[in-house]
């Protein structure tokens, strides 16, 4: 059974969009301790717009 690790967690990242569209995605927590901001396709707007991360 493959355990859930704590230097990668799963993370969320909501549309800024006011969509409430989310991602899911995993990061290395010590290379980006900070919150991670991507810029990617909301597909209720139908563009591209920051999404934040979530926890």
């Amino acid at each position: 059974m493959a355990k859930r690790s704590d230097v990668r967690p799963i993370i969320k990242l909501r549309s800024t969009a006011g969509t409430g569209f989310t991602y899911v995605t995993k990061k290395n927590k010590r290379n980006n301790p900070d919150r991670l901001t991507l810029r990617k396709f909301d597909p209720i707007v139908r563009r591209h717009v920051e999404f934040k991360e979530t926890r």
